[in-house]
C-alpha cells in the first residue's frame, strides 16, 4: 500500500502510522520526542492516561504550529477508571492535560476480564456508553477499544455504535490471528501497539535477512509488514534517527513470498500480556 492514509468505519481519515508514546515518561523527553515526531511528519499521536505523558504531549502539539484538525490525536480509558461516571471524569482529565478541545480517537484501554470481575461484560458495556455518549456529543470523533479478545467485543457489537478501532500487541511472531481476522470480519481496524516487539524481534534471523534483502532496517520491515496486512503500526523510539526511519516506509514492497515468511514466523517477541490473565 502507498497510501499513508486508512478510512474508519464511519469514515474519517486517520495516517496509517502512528506516534506511540509508551514508556516515554520523563517530560522533556516525551516533548522532545513528539516534537522530532511533528517534525519528521507524524500526524498521529498515540497516548493514554497511564502513560502520564499527555501533558507534554500537549505542549509537544501546541508549540507545533501545526492546525490542530491536522493532528490526529489518540488517549485512552485506564483500567481504575472503568464505568460510565468514571470515564467521563477521566476523559475531561486527558482532555485538561492535552490542552484539547476534543479527541481524535478514545479507547477502553483493557477489557475488564472473569479473572478480575463477575459482571465483567456489564462494566466493559457501561464503559463503553460512556464513549459512545462523548461520540455522539462530538467531543471525540472516533471510539475504540484497545487488547479487547473476540469474546470481549461480541456484546459491544449488540450496541448502538460499534468500535471503530482495536489496538492489540502485534508484530511479527505474534500475529494476533483470531482477533484480526474477527475484527476484520467485523470491519474494525487493527492498531499495533509494540510493532517491533519492544525490540525483542529485531535480531530475529528472518528479519535479518529481510531487512538486508531490501536494504532496509529490520524495524522498517516490521512496520511495513504491518502495513500490507492493513494493520496500523504504532512504533515508538526517542532516538531522532530511528523516528526518521520508521516513518520511511513507502517506498518499498515487501513481496508475498517474503510476506508469508514472516507471516509463518514461530512464537517470539510476545510481551506476555494475556487480556484475559492480566490483574491490573
Amino acid at each position: 500500500m502507498k497510501s499513508k492514509y486508512y478510512f474508519l468505519s464511519n469514515g474519517i481519515k486517520i495516517p496509517c502510522i502512528g506516534f506511540g508514546t509508551w514508556q516515554i515518561t520523563n517530560s522533556e523527553v516525551v516533548f522532545d520526542a513528539v516534537t522530532s515526531a511533528l517534525k519528521t511528519g507524524y500526524r498521529h499521536i498515540d497516548t493514554a492516561a497511564i502513560y502520564r505523558n499527555e501533558e507534554s504531549i500537549g505542549d509537544a502539539i501546541a508549540a507545533s504550529g501545526i492546525s490542530r484538525t491536522d493532528v490526529f490525536v489518540t488517549s485512552k480509558v485506564w483500567n481504575k477508571c472503568r464505568g460510565y461516571d468514571m470515564t467521563m471524569q477521566a476523559f475531561e482529565r486527558t482532555l485538561s492535560k492535552l490542552k484539547l478541545e476534543y479527541l481524535d480517537l478514545y479507547l477502553i484501554h483493557w477489557p475488564a476480564n472473569e479473572l478480575q470481575y463477575e459482571n465483567w461484560n456489564e462494566l466493559n458495556l457501561d464503559t463503553w456508553r460512556a464513549l459512545a455518549h462523548l461520540y455522539k456529543n462530538g467531543v471525540v470523533k472516533c471510539i475504540g477499544v484497545s487488547n479487547f479478545k473476540p469474546h470481549h467485543l461480541k456484546s459491544l457489537l449488540d450496541t448502538e455504535i460499534v468500535p471503530m478501532v482495536n489496538q492489540i500487541e502485534y508484530h511479527p511472531g505474534h500475529n494476533n490471528d483470531e482477533t484480526v481476522n474477527f475484527c476484520r470480519q467485523n470491519n474494525i481496524r487493527i492498531e499495533a501497539w509494540s510493532p517491533l516487539g519492544s525490540g525483542r524481534v529485531l535480531e530475529n534471523e528472518l528479519l535479518v535477512r529481510m531487512a538486508e534483502k531490501y536494504n532496509k532496517s529490520t524495524a522498517q520491515i516490521c512496520i511495513r509488514w504491518c502495513l500490507q496486512n492493513g494493520v496500523l503500526p504504532l512504533p515508538k523510539s526517542v532516538n531522532k534517527n530511528r523516528i526518521v526511519d520508521n516513518l520511511n516506509v513507502f517506498d518499498f514492497d515487501i513481496s508475498d513470498d517474503d510476506m508469508k515468511l514472516i507471516d509463518g514466523m514461530n512464537p517470539c517477541g510476545f510481551s506476555g500480556f494475556d487480556p484475559d490473565n492480566v490483574d491490573f
